[in-house]
This record gives structure tokens, sequence and C-alpha cells, in this order.
């Protein structure tokens, strides 16, 4: 096997360099295959390899361009979606798309081409690259999501939604931890392929072990419930064309009512109703006959977690928030959070100063850019402890999950997801919530526009889980969840330990023959 994967190499090596940039480009854009809602997570063991046998030999600055090639081909897929949004008002808008999608893509790949590049230049000077290219690429890949307001979507390790009991590792290492992970066993076939099947098969196996570990930790902890709580989740399946249109607001405002006031589904009283994100279609809190209907809907025992927006003050000059408010049976607002991370170019845009004058513009059709909260913050909800909110593409950023000095005991996530239609975009999104759960170990609520609306449990497990593009109110019993475990109290910490003791286990083999080759 070794001759064969040395005549391989030799054959790659002999190619030009345009074959290998359209090869890595091809094979970049199969790994998105690993994600959801596909899950065809082994592809990896295929793609990344591929990667690593064409950047053998290379230069640095070569090494760079192919990783970043194999990153774009990747991006350019698995973010497709985004350029969806650009079709609701297509007449103004579509032009934008190759831009938005294309510019993103093309930002997102330099992290994987750095990547490349540092892996290249630790094997050049004698690591062994069963230690490069684990820890390069998943520091990278954390970078990625801190960076410049930070993007992580689609990371490697969110390739564990299809891997069964793997995805319960992210209560110890959390989704970079994961990553790290999955690039290790990725690696696996081409160290068998080398020869090194000690070290391959010592690796592979902590995969079957890691799977077995999770299903045996399910199984140990069935779902458990908060008593007395039982959650309605309004989807109410509006279009993107009607849900900004002005005359459309009191048929909007109605079929939320009704949703939220129909008899519970399951014979359980329904305490706590969630609208999702900025789904009201006036400001509600300044709106005395709005919070009277909504009052009026949910008499004395209910309470509203509204997705809405809200201003800073009835004025001319307000800054503008996309929020939840906490609302009761007596037309009170109790309280508020508001959206921290907001989405560049659909509730701010970047460099306004530079694009506006070139006819770039937000998707989100307001007075004004919205203003970010003060960050991650734990909000009380009557009858059901404390909730920490997270609005839309805030669910994917596990350092921010939670307010650090107040744990929650729920999660609670508004979204719109009516932008992206029938793309594998709502899927991804709602299995970076699910990691968000593991991770935190806390249950977990979301509700969205057109779906898709689910309840998890803190194991990631759904007990209800919606179609996309159905109308209805979905009743569940509130999870309970469990303590923190070693991510919810050390978060990303966790992978740069692991890092640097890979890297000293690298150091210390890097001259030997007899455990790596």
């Amino acid at each position: 096997m070794n001759r064969s994967l040395t005549f391989v190499s030799k054959k790659l090596g002999e190619i030009g360099l345009l074959p290998k940039a359209l090869t890595c480009f091809v094979f970049g854009a199969l790994s998105t295959l690993a994600m959801p809602p596909f899950d065809a997570w082994w592809l990896l063991g295929l793609t990344i390899p591929v990667l690593l046998l064409l950047i053998e030999g290379q230069s640095l600055g070569r090494s760079f361009f192919l990783g970043w090639l194999f990153g774009f081909g990747y991006f350019l897929v698995v973010l497709h979606w985004i350029g969806v949004a650009f079709l609701v008002n297509a007449a103004t808008d579509l032009w934008m798309m190759p831009f938005a999608v294309g510019g993103l893509s093309a930002a997102m790949a330099v992290y994987w081409g750095i990547g490349a590049a540092f892996t290249r230049l630790l094997v050049v000077r004698g690591f062994p690259l069963i230690f490069a290219m684990p820890i390069c690429f998943s520091i990278t890949e954390y970078l990625r999501g801190i960076l410049f307001s930070g993007f992580p979507w689609a990371v490697p390790g969110l390739a564990v939604d299809g891997m069964g009991g793997v995805s319960q590792l992210a209560y110890l290492v959390g989704m970079n931890g994961l990553t790290f992970l999955i690039l290790l066993w990725a690696l696996t076939p081409l160290l068998f392929l080398q020869g090194r099947q000690r070290i391959a098969l010592v690796i592979f196996l902590t995969l079957p072990l890691a799977w077995g570990w999770g299903e045996w930790r399910l199984v140990q902890n069935p779902t458990q419930y908060v008593g007395g709580v039982n959650l309605r989740i309004v989807q109410p399946n509006l279009s993107q064309d009607d849900k900004w249109r002005n005359d459309h607001a009191r048929e909007i405002f109605e079929k939320l009512l009704a949703l939220s006031a129909e008899p519970s589904k399951t014979g359980n009283p329904i305490t706590h109703v969630i609208w999702p994100e900025s789904i009201v279609p006036f400001l509600i809190d300044e709106s005395p006959e709005g919070l009277a209907r909504v009052a009026q809907m949910l008499g004395p025992e209910k309470i509203l977690l509204a997705g809405a927006v809200r201003r800073s003050s009835p004025s001319s000059d307000a800054d503008y928030f996309t929020s939840v408010l906490v609302i009761d049976g007596k037309a009170k607002v109790l309280g508020h959070y508001d959206k921290s991370h907001l989405v560049p170019g659909g509730e701010y845009l970047p460099l306004a100063w530079a694009l506006e004058p070139l006819g770039f513009r937000r998707v989100v059709n307001m007075p004004d850019s919205f203003r970010a909260g003060l960050g991650a913050e734990s909000i009380a909800v009557p009858g059901a402890g404390f909730a920490g909110i997270q609005i839309c593409y805030e669910a994917i950023f596990p350092s921010e999950a939670v307010d650090s000095k107040h744990r929650p005991d729920w999660l609670v996530n508004v979204t719109n997801d009516g932008w992206f239609g029938k793309s594998t975009g709502p899927y991804q999104h709602l299995a970076q919530l699910r990691l968000r759960t593991i991770e935190q170990g806390l249950a977990a609520a979301r509700s969205a526009n057109t779906g898709i609306s689910a309840v998890f449990d803190p194991f990631g497990r759904a007990l209800f889980q919606s179609e996309i593009d159905v109308e209805g109110g979905f009743d569940s019993p509130m999870p309970k969840s469990i303590a923190a475990g070693l991510y919810a109290k050390f978060g990303d910490y966790v992978l740069l330990m692991m890092s640097l003791v890979w890297f000293l286990f690298g150091w210390y083999f890097r001259k030997s023959h007899v455990l790596l080759g």
C-alpha cells in the first residue's frame, strides 16, 4: 500500500498547478456533503487526504493557494443558501448575490489556506502530519469563529450531527474540539495507506469507542421534564414578501394570536408561548391596543416571549433593536433581550461608507441599521426560571451561547429563516443549536417563522421538530437541563489544551520512525 501511495503522490506531484487547483476546488465542494442535511461525514476521510496529498512537496505559497481553493469550493457550496435571501426582492437585490456569496466564501477560505500553509510548514520541519494537520486546521477554524465579528458556520465539527452518539462529545470538548477530532479521524485512511497501520488503527478505534460512549450516555439519561411548564411554539409560516408589508400587519398579528390561542394539543395547559424573530409587524411595546390583545390571549396564567423590533425611545432618532420581549397577561412588558450579534448585510452594512455609494444596501428594510445589544444575558421568565436568549444566528457562536456570569435554566432561539427557503441553511442552523444544547447541558426551545421549529433536551434529542413551510402551533413539555460539563465550564480553552498536548506529543515523536514513520 505504501508503494501504491508513493506512486499516486508522485503522479499528483507531476501534474500542473491548474489541474491541482481544479481538484482542490472540486474536492472542497464535495466535502459539503458531510454537513447537514446530507450527513455523509465519512466523505471527509477521502477529501481531506486528497488535499494533503496535493500540498505535499509544494511551497508555502502554493500550499496556501491550494488550501484556499479547497476552502473556496467548500464555502461556495455550503453557503449557497445565503443567495436565496437576494431572491426575495430580486428586482433590487439580485445583483448583490454573487458579491455576497462569493465574497464571503473567498474570505472564509483564507482560514483554510492558512491552515494548509502552516501544516506544510510544520511537516517540512519534521513535524509528523498526524500531529500538524489537526492542530493547524482546528485552530484556524476556531479563529474563523471569533475574528472580524466571526462566522463559525459549517465548521468540520458540525459533521457530528450525522454521527449518532459521537455528538455527545460536545459536552466535553465543544464544537471546536470536535473539529479537531474529526480532522484526526479523517487522516486515518492516509496514514493506513502510508504504511502506518499501527497509529492509524489506534486513532480509528477511538471513533467507535466515542460513538459507543455517546450512545451509552443517551441510554443512561432519559429525558426529564420541568413540572408544570408547557410550551407553545408558534410557526406562522409567513412569506418574506408579506412579512414587511404594512397592509398585512393586522392579518399577521391576528394569525399570531389565533395560533397562540388554540387549545392544547397534549391536554396539558399551555404556560409559555414563543413567537419567532421580529415577527410582530409593529412596535408592540408601544401599542396599548396590541398589548391588550396579547393580554386577552394570554389570560392570567400564560407568558409570551415575542420576537419583535423595539426602539430605545419613541423618537425619530431612536436606536432600533431586534429583540425578544417577555409579556405577561396584564399587558406588561416584564423584560427584554436585544440581539448583540447582528447579521452583516442584513441588519447592518459593514463598511457602509464605502459600499453605499456603490449601491449596496441592507437586505432588511428599516429606517436605519439596527443597534447591537450588550451581549449574552439571562432573562427572567416567570414560571420558567431564567432563559438564555439567542436571536437568529447567535445560536452558531458557542463562546457566546450563555451569560458567563449567570447560567440560564434553558435556551430560547427565535429566528426567521424564511429568507432561505427550503435550502440547506435552515437544517444547518438547527444542527448548530442542537450542538449548543449538548455543549451547555441546557434544554432549548426554537421558534422559526417558516421552520424548522424544535424543542431539544440537554442531550440534543428533539422532542419535536417541525417541517419547513408548515403553519402551526406546536406543543411540548419543557425538558429539564443538567449540570454544566467540561466545555460549559472552560469553553474553548479545552481546544487550546488539546492542541497544546497534541503539539507536545508531536514534538516528542518528530524524529520517530517506529511510531509514525
